[in-house]
């Protein structure tokens, strides 16, 4: 029975690299193309379709994408989403259509708008600096000052005065009283005063 479930499970192991492998083959493909293959092997079943595609509107399921539903995300590591960006429009359809023949009769600007039908960032886009970290640390900042006005509000209105007993005189009047009264002439504190000279061994 181990062995049957080990031999299954190397099996799926395997199987799941071998589909990594061939995902990651295709990573350059969206540097190359303006649309998102329209991959029948990768497509999801008509089960999973019906149950997805409503939510979809009229864009097609082009892949696996990162997690293998019919959503759309830009991440770098999963460059072939699932589902186009944009809805299939007239005038994305006539592009798609114009884009099967010579490529030199595309413009500048037809070739971006079928970009953009597929895919809502290029790769600069992702990789731009968001700005993120500004407010991450506006939040951090915020957060210490609220906690130092805290604990200042705390000692002023809240917490009692320190007792006289932690002053600093005190413990001196203290250590004295313990010496003269020969508190801990073995293992104590007077077994580590010279009472003859008046100075700590």
């Amino acid at each position: 029975l181990t062995l049957a479930i080990f031999v299954r499970t190397t099996d799926r192991m395997n199987g799941q690299l071998v589909r990594s492998l061939l995902r990651g083959s295709q990573l350059s493909t969206r540097a190359l193309s303006t649309s998102a293959q329209l991959r029948s092997e990768a497509a999801l079943d008509q089960a999973a379709r019906d149950r997805i595609h409503p939510k979809l509107g009229n864009r097609d399921v082009v892949g696996w994408g990162f997690n293998g539903t019919a959503s759309y995300v830009d991440r770098e590591e999963y460059p072939m989403p699932a589902v186009r960006f944009k809805e299939n429009t007239p005038d994305v359809m006539a592009l798609r259509e114009k884009e099967k023949g010579d490529w030199k009769t595309l413009t500048v600007d037809e070739k971006k708008s079928l970009y953009r039908a597929s895919f809502c960032q290029t790769f600069a886009e992702m990789k731009a600096p968001s700005g993120e970290w500004k407010s991450v640390l506006a939040a951090i900042i915020t957060a210490l000052a609220i906690s130092g006005w805290t604990i200042i509000f705390m000692k002023k209105f809240v917490y009692s005065e320190m007792p006289h007993t932690i002053t600093r005189q005190w413990q001196e009047d203290q250590m004295n009283r313990m010496l003269a009264q020969g508190q801990g002439r073995i293992e104590g504190v007077a077994s580590r005063y010279n009472y003859e000279t008046g100075k700590w061994k």
